[in-house]
């Protein structure tokens, strides 16, 4: 997921982006409202988290803009200490799709934004991704191949996650750049060393090689298909 916090509480936030870009997800944070509105309508995110007391422009307001000026229909869920029922019955009425009091546990955060992405996108989230003998599990984000545990650094942990996706189609290294960093990618080819850690573990002591590299274009993750009937006839 790439979020959007919108929070202006910094030990708030530095714990979301502790606990999140662990998990291997992507977040951008705005102090205010009115910078958090800028974001939001400027960059793509899948959902915003959202408070209510901002300075310069309070959650519901951002909301109501959000909703009735820039008819955006992305998920948010609203993250406040206003735990009453006309605070609530007034953040859904601004357009909030969810509604977490504080104090909060952050796993419940995330499934609940799962949940909102999943309905968001009209079907239920895919919880295990499989190419040939390779498995990610997408809610302890463990993977493994041939049974054997992969030990995953979180940034190649959402490549793989990408590239599986995708598979056997090949994914564009502006894609998998966007899916690590946003519109943000670093100075360097730091891809290609995320890349090569990738390999090491996922390829690096197996026969047949998934990650292929197409050039002039990004990576793949599959095998031919000599290959494949090679690799199921060994299982």
């Amino acid at each position: 997921m790439r979020l959007l916090v919108i929070e202006d509480n910094r030990s708030l936030v530095a714990n979301l982006f502790d606990y999140f870009e662990s998990r291997g997800h992507i977040l951008d944070a705005a102090p205010d409202g009115a910078t958090g509105l800028h974001l939001a309508t400027s960059h793509q995110y899948d959902a915003i988290v959202l408070d209510w007391m901002l300075p310069r422009m309070d959650g519901p307001e951002v909301l109501r803009k959000l909703r009735e000026e820039h008819d955006s229909g992305i998920p948010v869920i609203m993250l406040t200490a206003r735990d009453e029922l006309p605070d609530k019955i007034a953040g859904f009425r601004a357009g909030a799709d969810d509604y977490l009091t504080k104090p909060f546990a952050l796993p419940e955060l995330e499934v609940r934004l799962e949940a909102l992405l999943a309905r968001a996108h009209g079907r239920s989230r895919k919880k295990t991704l499989e190419v040939l003998d390779l498995r990610l599990d997408l809610n302890t984000l463990e993977a493994s191949r041939g049974g054997q545990p992969l030990h995953l650094y979180p940034a190649c942990r959402k490549l793989l996650e990408t590239l599986m996706q995708a598979s056997p189609a090949a994914v564009t290294r502006e894609q998998l750049e966007r899916a690590l960093w946003g519109d943000n990618p670093p100075d360097g080819d730091m891809l290609r060393s995320h890349i090569y850690e990738l390999r090491r573990s996922v390829d690096g002591p197996f026969d047949v090689k998934l990650i292929q590299t197409i050039p002039r274009v990004g990576y793949r993750l599959g095998v031919s298909h000599a290959e494949k009937t090679d690799a199921v006839a060994a299982q």
